[in-house]
């Protein structure tokens, strides 16, 4: 599964994005368990707040593609964890 994250907005509303192929990582079973759990029930409403992130996660398999926003304030732990594996490090 390929995997694209893209951070938009908080203070500074600079943009940031990943991407992550998870056929070489040893957890890839979880990685892709989460990504499809995001974007078949996504977390919140996806309304970004003033001076908060702004989430985009794409996901593509084969012939599944899907994408979800996720804003900042609706991110739960899965979701936290998976964004922090795909977008670079700061």
């Amino acid at each position: 599964m390929f995997l694209k994250v893209s951070r938009s907005g908080g203070f500074a509303g600079l943009m940031t994005s990943g991407e992550l192929d998870t056929s070489g990582e040893p957890d890839a079973e979880v990685l892709e368990a989460v990504a499809v759990r995001l974007t078949e029930q996504p977390p919140g409403t996806g309304r970004p707040q003033p001076d908060r992130f702004v989430y985009r996660l794409e996901i593509s398999a084969g012939e599944r593609v899907a994408a979800v926003v996720i804003a900042e304030q609706d991110l739960d732990r899965d979701a936290a964890w998976l964004l922090d594996r795909v977008l670079p490090q700061e």
